[in-house]
């Protein structure tokens, strides 16, 4: 076990040389595969931060619930208790029909319509701020409070939430396509940049092979070349987009404060970070194995 680790070590470090000793093409490989990862994980950013703004611009989603007249303070009371313990409510204001009638006189500036009103027409209401933001469980919610008694209308704005789950939809979906297509050339690249190393190898392999060496000691320093080259990308692509966000947070920087908000484009997380580099060495990985695969068998000794 320990002279096996010995071994896959020892072929790290001579992988590590290889690129080394062919700098500038190992350079333009893993910056040509370092902007492909950045184009897909930019999006990816992106549309974090674009759902992050939304969210922010939106607000938080609320379910105004009017109570029928008459309702009882006792009923009030019981029905605020009730809402509090409801698993899909975060919190509640309860509005009663007095502060609702001066808000509305405060806010339409209707002072002397409504101070000529004979009596109130204004319900006793609860705002209702719910747990998730998902459209269907905000309409779910609603439904569900339609059904309580002594609730004469409830009332949701869900039309925001549709059309920003669309949009997000879209976006995703175009991030996922554009991930898929630059996938399959950065293995293509590795695929390659593989089939070169052995065509100019082809006589070490055949010596190799004469020897005794097996097809998977062979192909040992090949798959490593292509997963390294692939982890240097995604570290390039990782440079590329903090880069790209320290640039355009200056400029965003400005622009808020004109709208006196501080909202800041956010890199990637650490697991997102991790994500990147883990999957940017597999593809490199990926692309030597199938190049490999297809070209080690057509090479045999003389």
């Amino acid at each position: 076990m320990k002279s096996a680790a010995i071994q896959h070590l020892q072929v790290l470090r001579f992988t590590s040389q290889r690129v080394l000793h062919t700098p500038v093409a190992s350079l333009l490989n893993i910056i040509v595969i370092g902007i492909a990862l950045s184009l897909p994980v930019g999006g990816y950013v992106l549309l974090k931060n674009v759902q992050s703004l939304a969210a922010q611009m939106a607000g938080t989603p609320q379910i105004s619930v009017f109570l029928a007249n008459g309702t009882r303070p006792d009923e009030i009371a019981q029905f605020g208790r009730q809402l509090k313990e409801h698993a899909a409510i975060e919190h509640i204001e309860f509005v009663p029909r007095d502060l609702a009638l001066r808000q509305l006189q405060q806010s339409t500036g209707l002072a002397d319509v409504v101070g000529g009103l004979t009596q109130n027409p204004l319900p006793d209401a609860f705002i209702i701020y719910p747990v998730a933001l998902d459209a269907k469980k905000l309409e779910l919610l609603r439904d569900d409070l339609k059904s309580w008694p002594k609730f004469e209308h409830v009332q949701l704005d869900s039309a925001w939430a549709h059309k920003l789950e669309a949009l997000l939809r879209f976006a995703q979906l175009a991030v996922v396509i554009l991930a898929a297509m630059l996938s399959f050339a950065l293995v293509a690249i590795t695929f390659n940049t593989i089939r070169l190393q052995i065509l100019t190898q082809r006589d070490e392999i055949e010596v190799s092979k004469l020897i005794g060496a097996t097809n998977g000691f062979i192909r040992r320093p090949f798959l490593y070349f292509g997963l390294v080259q692939g982890l240097l990308g995604g570290a390039a692509a990782w440079i590329i987009i903090a880069a790209s966000l320290t640039l355009l947070n200056y400029s965003l920087g400005e622009l808020m404060q004109l709208y006196g908000s501080s909202f800041s484009l956010r890199h990637l997380s650490l697991g997102d970070s991790i994500t990147l580099l883990g999957f940017s060495a597999y593809l490199g990985w990926l692309g030597a194995w199938l190049s490999v695969s297809q070209h080690l068998w057509q090479i045999e000794p003389k």
